[in-house]
């Protein structure tokens, strides 16, 4: 594994840079923004961290002097520390008139985002990062989004490396945090406590002003052990000891960190019988195997997580392929009172190109007859397909392929 991996978000950088004076770069703590940006920049760039605790002193208790000190142009990390920053940047760059001034890191959105739209408004551009894809760690960084069209389909075929079923199951334990896959998984127990306790406890509680540490972490394990499944947040709230409007804020707090992602339902006004409750998916399926208590990659393929795990996985690598090409999300899943359901449909120019992920190399017809139902959205309907443990690209039928979980 080389020590450096080359990140598909980089050509987007340099192209937004050009374009905006103010780039943010937000996401996880420990993705690689601060190295991303640094290998990115074409020239020499100044360099401020507020984790130092006397820049975010300096920042917060005298905004407008800090910024007049700054060498430009300027990174600054970690700046969801100073909001009252971004008033006087605002100031600086209109007099400067001059793109890519500053760049700026954060790794909590909480109020930082609010703060940005609401004083950078048409200056600044907001690109996000995850962990390291799959398609990254192939060298495949220049990858399109995922979609199951035939013919971007055919083209990862070209460029993708099959995966076996214990090889995934190694990822989806080693995560996708850079120290992780570069080291592939040593230290992993200490790494993964340890961002438990420095960052998601820290900076999580201290926004929240959790007291009760033991019921936050009771309640990060809680969640864990339900990636992949409709979010109850009466269960989780009995099950933490909290009350659910407790439950809902810890959620938003864990999903404006980048840690998960709440997948909504697809309906529209006239489908009226749809299930409108959204499922929770883990970004980073090391941390959310950890928190769940399987220590060993071959203990996690045989135990309960097992397809919910493997569902997690395929969901936020296609997550990423968006974010990493500083596209929006148009994610949904489908399910209804009858229980018929698709893990994913992906909405483009209009039109839902469904997605099942099964942890198999045997298709059967069951598979993705859920596709069937998507006729009563009154949607066009996509080409589809069916990810899973085949070795190749097989047609299912005209509108449906299996495809192998490498060409994520």
């Amino acid at each position: 594994m080389p020590s450096h991996i080359k990140r598909t978000l980089e050509s987007v950088i340099k192209q937004t840079s050009d374009a905006f004076k103010v780039l943010l770069l937000s996401g996880p703590r420990q993705v690689g923004k601060t190295t991303l940006l640094q290998e990115v920049q074409k020239k020499k760039r100044s360099y401020v961290t507020l984790d130092d605790l006397n820049e975010r002193i300096a920042a917060q208790q005298d905004p407008a002097s800090f910024i007049d000190r700054l060498q430009l142009p300027v990174l600054i990390d970690e700046v969801q520390y100073a909001p009252n920053l971004f008033s006087y940047i605002k100031i600086k760059i209109d007099q400067e008139k001059q793109p890519g001034l500053f760049w700026l890191t954060g790794s909590q959105q909480f109020e930082m985002m609010k703060n940005v739209t609401e004083s950078l408004a048409g200056r600044v551009a907001i690109l996000n990062l995850q962990g390291i894809s799959l398609a990254e760690e192939q060298a495949r960084r220049n990858s399109a989004p995922f979609l199951p069209e035939l013919a971007l389909l055919k083209n990862r075929q070209k460029q993708s490396q099959i995966l076996t079923l214990p090889e995934v199951y190694h990822k989806i334990w080693r995560g996708s945090y850079p120290d992780m896959v570069v080291q592939d998984g040593k230290n992993w127990e200490r790494f993964y406590g340890s961002y438990v306790s420095t960052y998601i406890q820290r900076d999580v509680q201290n926004y929240l002003n959790i007291r009760d540490t033991a019921a936050f972490h009771k309640f990060m394990q809680i969640a864990a052990a339900r990636t992949g499944q409709l979010i109850n947040y009466t269960d989780m709230a009995r099950d933490v000891g909290v009350s659910e409007v407790t439950v809902k804020s810890w959620l938003y707090a864990l999903e404006a960190s980048g840690i998960v992602y709440q997948l909504q339902p697809y309906f529209n006004n006239r489908t009226k019988r749809l299930i409108k409750t959204p499922k929770l998916y883990f970004m980073d399926t090391g941390l959310c195997v950890f928190l769940s208590g399987w220590l060993t990659a071959d203990v996690l393929e045989r135990g309960a997580m097992a397809g919910a795990i493997l569902e997690t996985y395929a969901v936020s690598e296609i997550i990423k392929s968006y974010l990493h090409n500083g596209r929006r999300l148009q994610l949904y899943f489908y399910r209804d009172k009858e229980k018929r359901e698709v893990d994913l449909l992906i909405e483009q120019n209009g039109t839902l190109y469904p997605v099942e992920i099964k942890k198999t190399g045997s298709i059967q017809r069951d598979f993705f007859k859920g596709f069937d139902f998507l006729a009563g959205l009154n949607m066009p309907i996509g080409h589809g397909c069916v990810l899973c443990f085949v070795n190749s690209l097989i047609p299912l039928s005209k509108e449906v392929d299996a495809v192998p979980i490498g060409y994520l």
